[in-house]
């Protein structure tokens, strides 16, 4: 039986030195992979770089709603939390041409478990999205080696279903997706996008 995994990427500002070019890289690989894959994007960076915003979505990739300003949203109040995924979608609207709805995913994680805000994400038409394999790619410590394995890892131990996190702005992520492409080939697996999963994580583990 074939197992579907989907590789997610969340494109936002890094709260870190990070190369230049780093999204349009990993986008040609996919490209030149034949690869969807599904992009939470934040609507700030999105305004920074609406045509890489634009590429993502004329590569034929989801795109999800990351948040407007990459807050934890438990932190916002009501108010604060409600602009935020207003003013995020249309900018995503504006930059990408498509409607990031229902797909939306916390920054950080933080509020996946909060009532508050998941009320808040669901009376603006969105449901949040966690994820089963983190290789913790943002950490500068960690190698492109570090991170193809533990999504491999991750991937074999979770099986059908497995929502994968990367994120666009690591150069270890650049580095280590041919790897875990080639990986995750040999070991039979239909790489999708989120709204093609029977099933998907709403809860960070």
């Amino acid at each position: 039986m074939t197992v579907r995994v989907a590789l997610t990427f969340d494109a936002e500002h890094p709260d870190r030195p990070a190369a230049a070019g780093n999204a349009e890289a990993l986008l040609a690989v996919l490209a030149r992979r034949g690869v969807r894959a599904t992009f939470f994007v934040q609507g700030r960076w999105a305004e920074a770089y609406p045509a890489t915003a634009r590429s993502i979505a004329d590569g034929g990739h989801l795109v999800g709603h990351h948040s407007h300003y990459h807050a934890r949203l438990p932190l916002l109040t009501d108010a604060g939390i409600a602009e935020d995924i207003r003013d995020g979608g249309a900018a995503l609207l504006d930059a990408t041409g498509v409607d990031p709805a229902p797909w939306f995913r916390c920054p950080f994680g933080a509020g996946a478990g909060d009532p508050r805000v998941l009320a808040a994400i669901e009376a603006a038409g969105y449901r949040h999205v966690g994820w089963d394999v983190a290789a913790d790619d943002w950490d500068p410590d960690h190698s492109s080696a570090f991170v193809s394995d533990g999504v491999l890892r991750g991937v074999a131990a979770h099986g059908e279903g497995a929502v994968v996190l990367l994120h666009t702005w690591p150069s270890a992520t650049l580095d280590a997706i041919e790897p875990i492409l080639d990986g995750l080939a040999v070991a039979g697996v239909e790489l999708c996008r989120i709204d093609e999963l029977p099933a998907v994580p709403a809860d960070v583990p």
